[in-house]
């Protein structure tokens, strides 16, 4: 990403998250990035173009940083506890992550490539890769077989249960170390009763 498009799409961010995708203008993003309306046109035609690269570039950050499993990592409840706990606190950081996923959500009925194009890079690799991983581990004879999509969602879920689903509705700010930990070990105690090996 050259420096220039570097700091559009910051510009741009902290505009999203001050205003919110309807009320944002090209000529605030503009300001904002501290470039001319016609320089941010030559990187991006409308805002709708620019929320998207930005939305792009979280996912794939997402992705890299945490969804990444070794296979022969046999160690389940180590590799579920790490990305329990990164996970949820990349979802529930103070700056970037709540304010475009409810932007989104408002907008993904007048603009439903939009959401499709989000879930795709964003809750449908998360799901996918962790799945892969559980599918490793059920031939390794670690884990009982089961439905290792449904159980990777779910497992994502329960993690978000208590940390940032209430953060999604303004009912809580981020949470505590201590409590995302409390609610990653209870989802990884679960996992592992339901699918650990037994023998």
């Amino acid at each position: 990403m050259t420096p220039k498009r570097r700091q559009i799409i910051d510009g741009a961010c902290r505009v999203f998250l001050e205003h919110g995708f309807d009320a944002a203008s090209m000529g605030e993003i503009a300001r904002a990035a501290r470039v001319s309306k016609g320089t941010l046109y030559v990187y991006f035609k409308s805002k709708e173009e620019l929320f998207e690269a930005i939305v792009e570039e979280q996912c794939s950050a997402q992705a890299e940083q945490i969804f990444t499993f070794d296979s022969h990592e046999r160690d389940v409840e180590a590799v579920l506890t790490r990305l329990g706990t990164d996970f949820v606190r990349f979802m529930c950081r103070r700056e970037g992550g709540i304010s475009p996923l409810r932007t989104v959500i408002a907008i993904a009925d007048r603009m439903p490539e939009l959401g499709a194009k989000f879930y795709r890079a964003g809750p449908a690799v998360g799901t996918s890769s962790l799945k892969t991983y559980l599918d490793a581990q059920i031939a390794a004879g670690v884990l009982q077989p089961h439905d290792s999509e449904v159980v990777a969602a779910q497992f994502i879920d329960s993690c978000l249960s208590l940390t940032f689903k209430p953060m999604l509705f303004n009912f809580a700010g981020p949470p505590s170390d201590e409590q995302i930990s409390r609610v990653v070990r209870s989802a990884v105690r679960t996992f592992a009763a339901a699918y650990k090996a037994r023998g």
